[in-house]
């Protein structure tokens, strides 16, 4: 099969970057285009010198005319320290960048896939989550400017699919890990493993008794792929792991597999925080065929290993 040449927005983050490796892989031609609000170099350094790889320095805020088959639209901060610290940025990135990517898929008559997320159900009074919950979010809230440009992002993609016929898959992203993840952006898995190997309190919010599923990257990636090559046009599919575990669980787990001497460390529970997340995928199993296969023993193996050498490298440049 002859491949396809393809844009990856966002390329250089964590999701991204693992996605232009699964991608030049399959024997496509990748661009990946990234401003590097978040993103790192040294996520694709290994991808520079591939004759089917090119990286883009470029802002989604801009139109950009590319020819392409393909568009991943990942570019965006996902995670609340890095979309509170701009929050009119977020929105512009989740609304403006959206509607850019769509108009290009429109004009070069590409398939596109946009990254939306859990986020979406807010605090969800409905559990787990399947894509017919509606959500309870806070559209004032502090983390207003992801969840509601999320929601936003998902409503002008639909709205493209109706009046234009521009061909969109919506996976809804659960919380996802793995090696790359920014070891400074707050997320769970990152921070305790961390703080962890640096043998710094583990942060737990509240009393740990919150829940998250955890899926591992490359799980997410296959989910990705499946649905651009899915007949599911216009449609969201949760995409995330539903093994439910508690923020507690985990940081003691981290500390067991990390051989750390680290204590717990509670601090106040922010705004809005959800209280239980775990996703419903049957869509996911009956349409795409898929299911998470790697389990949380094994990711957490993986990414404490990445942690630790990059840690014995002295740091994160970028």
């Amino acid at each position: 099969m002859e491949g396809k040449r393809i844009l990856v927005t966002g390329g250089a983050g964590f999701l991204g970057s693992h996605l232009c490796d699964r991608l030049i892989a399959d024997g496509h031609e990748v661009i990946c285009l990234d401003d590097f609000f978040t993103g790192a170099r040294a996520n694709v350094a290994h991808l520079l010198d591939h004759p089917r790889f090119e990286l883009m320095r470029a802002d989604v805020n801009d139109r950009t005319i590319i020819d392409v088959d393909e568009i991943y639209h990942l570019a965006c901060p996902a995670s609340p320290i890095h979309y509170q610290r701009n929050p009119v940025r977020t929105i512009r990135t989740c609304v403006v960048g959206t509607l850019n990517m769509l108009e290009l898929a429109r004009e070069v008559h590409a398939r596109l896939l946009i990254a939306s997320t859990s986020e979406v159900y807010g605090d969800p009074t409905l559990h787990p989550q399947p894509e017919g919950y509606w959500g309870n979010v806070n559209p004032i809230g502090p983390r207003a400017c992801y969840d509601e440009g999320k929601r936003c992002a998902e409503a002008v993609a639909v709205s493209f699919a109706r009046q234009y016929g521009v061909a969109v898959r919506i996976p809804r992203i659960f919380n996802t890990y793995g090696p790359r993840m920014h070891p400074n952006d707050g997320r769970v898995i990152s921070n305790f493993v961390v703080q962890a190997l640096r043998g710094e309190p583990l942060t737990i919010y509240g009393e740990g008794e919150q829940t998250r599923s955890f899926c591992f990257v490359s799980d997410l990636i296959e989910g990705f792929v499946r649905l651009m090559g899915s007949g599911l046009d216009a449609e969201p599919v949760n995409l995330g792991n539903p093994d439910e575990h508690t923020i507690r669980a985990i940081a003691e787990r981290v500390i067991a597999m990390t051989g750390s001497s680290s204590r717990l460390e509670h601090r106040p529970l922010p705004t809005d925080d959800p209280v239980r997340r775990r996703p419903e995928i049957a869509r996911a199993r009956a349409e795409l065929g898929w299911t998470p296969r790697v389990p949380l023993e094994e990711g957490l193996g993986a990414t404490i290993a990445y942690f630790r050498e990059r840690l014995a490298r002295g740091g994160y440049s970028s």
